[in-house]
């Protein structure tokens, strides 16, 4: 029994007290929608952060676009621009129907962040964009380039030379690491990824293939971010890239709202009081999801209702707003393994730091089992042809959640708008899966499916 006190309760209190608890801890599938919530502008007056910083990531992106083009030859075409597709989705919206168990009025969109360049996955929002961040910094200080410039000097042989004497570390359950990993090698800086055992093999090969120095932990995800944390302390060149805590990374992520925007308004889509956003956020630690939900509240306001979505097995954003208690608690606290098919989601304790920002704008988290991510993955691929990992899959149950919630939906004053209603599920990764694994993840759909 542990008696250890958690916000001065034992465990065995919080799940007496709590009925939404048993079930966590029982790992079932449950749904949470935040009775805290604030209106957008009341909320954001207790930010630190804002659109000029926002505003600052993007223009910083901008200038790096020519480098980009030039080292990672597939964005050339793009100009070096590292966006993804936005896509209706509606075969599949009609295939989940009878997997939900409901109608499901509206429009569904796919985020198809699993065909972003370079890595594959969410995580070139920000691992990329901290890595260019800390690059642009150190070659500004030593006088190598100027805000002026083409950026592309950046490849140059004496710019190589200068970012080899630097080095970089992080802590990663995959896809931070190999965002972080590819585009740090990319400049030379010396790179060390801290990756936990659940990780997948075939992104530790990818990683030590581009140079990158891979270490393995028998433990879960918030010993490597310590282990990273630590190599940063000892060497004073060494810049450590904190997925729990690092601001950067968040304004990273938040730069992808204000190109949504465009893109829904370049698919002629309505988001107001009458059309309103629902946005569904795979969450790990929660630096993504909590950047881009930042950066969505401060392009929609309150027409856009942000949810993240976690397995049943790691639901460590949920357990810390449920809780009040963020990241002093983590799901091993409270009995649950943390072992899930969704690598990228592994994480057993939240960020503090995103678990208190989004406090009084997030609407709400759910859980989802790795069987049902399974199936959705099955059925993106039958009905769209889209292929992504489990962890890419949290968001598609999220509009049965908001829609079989009347509680929440008349609160918000949604009732009448659900017809009208845009739903984003947030495809966080999955293209550079190798082959064989992506059609052993589809092969397990599947036979869920038809048993």
């Amino acid at each position: 029994m542990n008696n250890t006190l958690y916000g001065g309760k034992t465990v065995e209190q919080w799940i007496d007290q709590h009925p939404l608890l048993n079930d966590m801890t029982a790992m079932r599938e449950v749904s949470w929608f935040n009775p805290d919530t604030k209106p957008c502008a009341e909320a954001m007056a207790h930010i630190s952060l804002g659109e000029s910083d926002v505003r600052d990531a993007a223009d910083r992106l901008e200038r790096f676009r020519p480098y980009i083009a030039l080292a990672f030859p597939e964005t050339e075409q793009a100009g070096g621009l590292i966006e993804s597709p936005l896509c209706r989705v509606p075969a599949m919206q009609k295939a989940m129907r009878p997997l939900l168990h409901t109608e499901l009025p509206g429009t569904l969109l796919a985020k198809c962040d699993s065909q972003l360049p370079i890595s594959g996955s969410i995580k070139a929002r920000g691992g990329i964009y901290e890595v260019l961040q800390h690059a642009e910094s150190l070659a500004l200080e030593a006088g190598l380039l100027s805000l002026d410039d083409d950026y592309s000097r950046l490849a140059n042989d004496e710019c190589r030379s200068f970012f080899a004497k630097h080095s970089i570390a992080v802590g990663s359950t995959g896809n931070l690491g190999l965002s972080i990993g590819i585009m740090g090698a990319s400049f030379g800086f010396q790179v060390s990824v801290h990756m936990s055992a659940d990780a997948r093999q075939w992104k530790k090969d990818l990683l030590r293939s581009k140079g990158v120095h891979v270490l393995e932990y028998e433990s879960d995800y918030s010993l490597a971010v310590a282990q990273g944390r630590k190599q940063a302390e000892s060497d004073p060149g060494c810049y450590f890239i904190d997925d729990e805590n690092s601001v950067h990374l968040f304004l990273g992520y938040a730069v992808a709202a204000r190109r949504l925007k465009k893109q829904l308004q370049d698919m002629h889509i309505i988001v107001d009081g009458d059309h309103p956003l629902f946005a569904y956020l795979p969450c790990g630690v929660g630096g993504g999801p909590g950047g881009v939900a930042f950066g969505l509240k401060l392009a929609f306001g309150d027409n856009v209702h942000c949810i993240f979505a976690e397995p049943t097995h790691s639901p460590c954003m949920l357990l810390g707003l449920f809780t009040g208690l963020h990241d002093q608690v983590s799901v091993q606290d409270f009995g649950m393994d943390n072992i899930t098919a969704a690598d990228g989601l592994a994480v057993g304790r939240p960020s503090g730091f995103v678990g208190k920002t989004m406090v009084h704008l997030l609407d709400g988290v759910y859980t989802v089992s790795d069987d049902n991510l399974h199936r959705l993955l099955a059925l993106m691929e039958e009905s769209q042809g889209i292929r992504l990992e489990p962890s890419a899959l949290a968001g598609l149950p999220g509009m049965a959640r908001v829609l079989n919630n009347s509680d929440y939906l008349e609160r918000h004053g949604l009732v009448h708008t659900m017809e009208s209603a845009t739903h984003l599920a947030w495809c966080t990764g999955g293209s550079m899966v190798p082959e064989k694994e992506m059609n052993a993840y589809i092969a397990k759909g599947r036979e869920l499916l038809n048993n």
